[in-house]
């Protein structure tokens, strides 16, 4: 009922009251950001590993960092999930974020920032001193009504800035360094080799190497998609005078990023991997980190989200998930208002159309917790079993605003438990 009726208001009375907000709350909370040195991340893939590790890699400086991401929230020491389920949140919370960062004596404040918070005004009201942009692919069509406007709304964030941080792999990428007003960019790559690259480069199922400006550097992440995450913190670091080596050793010390690529280890003969990768383009990423896993079967378990959030992506994941895996399972994910069987259906059919059979190597299994528990009882030595869509969200959303809490890394655990005593 309530969205309804937010549908009913016109569009410029809904921005001026977006504007509003987050002005009051930069008044209530006495503008912080002023105080800070503040760091905005966009894109489609990779915001919130990147932002995560331009935080930790500045603590190089020697100051304390704080960072707002959808999977991780950091001020000073400090670090806890996000429980709120939103990449870019209120803008009070924001500030109030920002404040806490103030007293807990943080010079670097990095902010995870979405299409959605940018057309909301969240980013009004805080000073962004640079901007970083990791890559653009068609995602969030339906709420921003076509790709076009997508891609505008990124271009919000460097429009408030004059100093920038572009990969220059992106297909996009002359869009967004072309801002009006950008006085400075610093480029990072991994293909164009243009601004921070890496000169060498080694991929494994454990992680990454490579070398940078002579500087080596090894991350606990594997893929080349983390590498230009990496690279993104190098050169954000690189901007700030950091020193490269110990912001690399920095790197080197975070063991894992919440809810990406995350594995769930107890002992058990076969590897499981939690990853948030919710769209094709983050599938076909994970996928090629997962390539360098050394595994026999590969079982997936997936779904996608309802609210009308890009629809047409449905049966695209369960085609990609069929091609690259041996087994899959189809589940819920957030339903919101939409039926979940038609979302698991939908998915389920691009499976089926890429050679999946219905109770053979293809299960479509409404209750998500039983899914991963019959993924589990499937698993056997040296297989791999790869769980997407949540990453390390802690709530459901169903129907009706309801949501139930939840931690897919936990019942990944009491499930592989489960298993071996079978």
């Amino acid at each position: 009922m309530l969205s309804q009726l937010k549908a009913l208001v016109p569009e410029p009375i809904v921005s001026v009251y977006h504007y509003m907000l987050a002005r009051l709350a930069q008044l209530v909370y006495g503008n912080p950001s002023k105080d800070l040195t503040v760091i905005g991340v966009t894109g489609t893939n990779g915001k919130t590993t990147t932002t995560y590790f331009i935080a930790k890699a500045l603590e190089a400086s020697g100051h304390q960092t704080g960072c707002t991401t959808t999977a991780i929230m950091k001020v000073g020491n400090k670090e806890w999930l996000n429980k709120t389920k939103m990449t870019m949140p209120g803008r009070f919370f924001l500030q109030k974020t920002l404040r806490d960062m103030v007293k807990a004596g943080c010079k670097y404040a990095v902010i995870e920032v979405s299409s959605q918070g940018l057309i909301q005004h969240r980013h009004i009201g805080i000073n962004y001193d640079l901007a970083v942009f990791t890559n653009l692919t068609p995602e969030h069509i339906e709420a921003h009504r076509g790709f076009e406007n997508y891609k505008r709304a990124k271009r919000r964030l460097f429009e408030a800035v004059d100093k920038a941080v572009l990969n220059a792999d992106s297909d996009f990428i002359e869009y967004y360094a072309q801002t009006p007003g950008l006085k400075k960019i610093e480029w990072y790559s991994v293909r164009a080799r243009k601004g921070l690259f890496p000169e060498s480069m080694t991929l494994d199922g454990n992680g990454s190497s490579f070398m940078a400006e002579g500087v080596s550097v090894r991350i606990n992440q594997p893929g080349e998609y983390n590498v230009a995450n990496a690279l993104a913190a190098l050169a954000v670091c690189k901007h700030y005078g950091v020193d490269l080596k110990k912001a690399a050793e920095k790197l080197e010390a975070i063991h894992t990023v919440p809810g990406r690529f995350e594995r769930v280890e107890i002992g058990q003969p076969w590897t499981v991997v939690v990853d948030y990768a919710p769209e094709p383009e983050s599938f076909q990423r994970l996928y090629d980190a997962l390539d360098l896993v050394p595994k026999k079967r590969v079982i997936h378990i997936l779904g996608s989200c309802g609210g009308g959030r890009d629809v047409a992506r449905r049966p695209i994941l369960g085609k990609l998930a069929a091609e690259h895996a041996d087994i899959v399972v189809v589940t819920n994910e957030d339903p919101y208002d939409d039926d979940p069987s038609m979302i698991i259906d939908q998915v389920a059919e691009g499976a089926a159309k890429a050679g999946k059979r219905d109770g053979q190597n293809l299960f479509r299994v409404t209750d998500r917790r039983e899914a991963i528990f019959k993924a589990m009882a499937m698993a056997r030595e040296g297989d791999l079993v790869v769980m997407t869509g949540k990453g390390c969200e802690p709530w459901i959303c169903l129907s009706n605003g309801r949501k139930m809490p939840w931690d897919e890394v936990a019942v990944a655990k009491e499930a592989i438990q489960a298993a071996r005593n079978t």
